[in-house]
């Protein structure tokens, strides 16, 4: 069965001396590994829609073994990512993330509009730490771990917040945060720059801008998160880390 699909390239693996296996998180029935025979050899056709985080639509054919990849045309190439050491950190990151997090042909329209727009946010040189932080809360609701974070995750009330409890999953109140001696403490302007990456859609956003001190809080929490629930190594982020170190 042949079928049009449009996706994303989140990861490929060589296959043989001419094939790839590339993995498309697609539209219409999420990830997808499918074999694109010959390419590898450069001057294939097929070699320049296989590319890391092309943005195309694929003809496929579907089987009950690995679905191949017949042709394809290209929607966005996202070619700056690929040109620039940074971006393509990011992109990486929220590609594996993808790739770990979300299940195999189980299609979820929001995730891949919200990962389309990441990639088209860094593209345009918008804050990718954020825009990757922004969509790594969307796949911890789908994987099922996402913390707490509209209210004290002990009793459930909305106002004098202080700070996230890794034990409890989730943002907790002066009146409960002693329930965890290992809470990290958050000001104000913390607690509500994570509530709102929270509710943020990628496809509505601006020009980001937030202190630097405030990122680096958020990002060191969303770190020590996953660590704790995620479960899964995301290769891509040592070497993000690695690149923060050096900038």
């Amino acid at each position: 069965m042949f079928e049009r699909i449009e996706g994303v390239i989140i990861r490929t693996q060589d296959y043989g001396e001419t094939h790839k296996i590339v993995t498309l998180f697609t539209k219409q029935l999420g990830k997808l590994a499918l074999i694109a025979r010959g390419s590898k050899k450069p001057k294939s056709r097929m070699a320049s829609i296989t590319q890391m985080f092309i943005q195309g639509e694929y003809l496929v054919q579907l089987g009950r073994g690995l679905a191949v990849m017949q042709q394809g045309e290209v929607i966005n190439s996202h070619r700056k990512i690929r040109e620039d050491i940074v971006q393509t950190a990011y992109a990486s990151y929220i590609a594996e993330l993808t790739d770990k997090l979300m299940e195999e042909k189980k299609p979820n329209h929001l995730v891949y509009q919200q990962f389309v727009a990441a990639l088209s946010g860094i593209v345009d040189q918008k804050d990718a730490a954020i825009l990757a932080l922004i969509y790594e809360l969307k796949l911890y609701k789908v994987a099922g771990f996402a913390p707490i974070l509209s209210q004290c995750t002990s009793c459930q009330r909305q106002d004098q917040l202080v700070g996230f409890s890794l034990s409890e999953a989730g943002l907790v109140c002066r009146f409960c945060a002693h329930k965890d001696s290992n809470a990290m403490l958050l000001n104000s302007t913390q607690i509500k720059l994570i509530q709102l990456f929270d509710q943020t859609d990628l496809t509505r956003i601006a020009n980001i801008s937030v202190k630097e001190e405030n990122k680096q809080v958020i990002l060191r929490l969303l770190v020590a998160y996953y660590d704790q629930y995620g479960g899964l190594t995301i290769k891509s982020k040592r070497f993000l880390d690695q690149l923060d170190s050096l900038l």
